[in-house]
């Protein structure tokens, strides 16, 4: 099946316009040496060679830092396969679209400045703009880090592809049957990123971020993507963060875990703990049962406050 995935070329695009000349992508992670020996099917056994090199020459950075940077290695340059879509910032207003047309391979030319680690990409003419894509998509597209899967989003890109008029839907469309529902859909994760340090959240967490840049909003994982991945304040716990927009129910629990058991895994220190929180509008009985049973997870309720006033 063709996956899509968001990739930023350089820190805040920077390298966007090199890469759309020569036919690329590529990643910067991790100079050093050619990666061929160590692309394995199985991107945990990548970490596990390439996360001690990185944080050998880079003893400043944090495990999480370290996971970070090596999965993103690990996707653009394995994970990817040949013919999946890939849509690349060329700037804060708009977006390259290309299908990847090769394997990795590693340029010499590009160790010590560019994008050594390379995939060649067939650039399609279409430039997206990010007046013209849904709300939803542009928030994805301009998301801070190096990889975001986006392919809930294929069929929104294909049509801009065949250049097609892609309709958004707006909050007065009569399908939509609850406004105050699908309201919360599209900025639930935003309003609480952007209103962090008033939320319950902010009295004792900070978001995670590297080098300046926030980096745990739709952090990436191997079964999907963390909604919001926090760090405390003495950096003794990891909070990983999971929304619904609507009612939450049991098969939740099961999904946070999972999540927690990646951070656990890959991420957390030996001494740091991974706690979760699941940010609903309404629970029921067997979420409240599923969490009966849990120690490291806890449930908040949002509140909307919605009026549609006819003049």
């Amino acid at each position: 099946m063709k996956q899509y995935y968001r990739i930023m070329l350089g820190k805040k695009s920077s390298l966007a316009e090199e890469c759309f000349k020569g036919n690329y992508i590529g990643a910067g992670f991790y100079r050093e040496e050619d990666l061929s020996s160590y692309l394995t099917d199985d991107w945990k056994d990548f970490n596990k060679i390439l996360i001690p090199k990185y944080l050998q020459l880079n003893p400043e950075k944090t495990k999480m830092a370290a996971g970070s940077a090596c999965g993103s290695l690990w996707t653009v340059s394995k994970g990817i396969n040949i013919g999946d879509i890939v849509l690349c910032p060329k700037n804060t207003t708009s977006c390259y679209v290309g299908e990847i047309t090769s394997n990795y391979y590693f340029d010499e030319k590009l160790k010590y400045t560019g994008l050594p680690h390379k995939r060649n990409v067939k650039w399609f003419s279409k430039i997206i703009d990010k007046n013209e894509m849904s709300e939803a998509l542009s928030t994805r597209a301009w998301l801070i880090g190096t990889v975001n899967n986006i392919t809930k989003y294929g069929d929104e890109i294909e049509g801009f592809l065949r250049n097609e008029n892609v309709p958004k839907i707006s909050i007065n469309d009569p399908m939509i049957e609850k406004p105050e529902y699908f309201a919360m859909e599209r900025h639930l994760e935003e309003f609480i990123i952007e209103n962090w340090s008033q939320t319950e959240f902010g009295k004792n967490y900070l978001i995670w971020e590297e080098d300046g840049e926030l980096n745990g909003q739709q952090y990436e994982t191997d079964t999907g993507p963390i909604d919001i991945l926090a760090i405390s304040k003495d950096k003794k716990t990891i909070l990983v963060i999971e929304l619904k927009k609507g009612k939450a129910s049991d098969v939740v629990v099961g999904q946070i875990q999972r999540y927690m058991g990646y951070v656990k895994d890959e991420l957390a220190e030996k001494d740091q703990d991974v706690k979760g929180a699941i940010v609903a509008l309404d629970d029921d009985k067997r979420l409240q049962r599923a969490l009966s049973v849990t120690n490291n997870i806890e449930f908040y309720k949002y509140k909307i406050n919605f009026q549609l006033i006819k003049n």
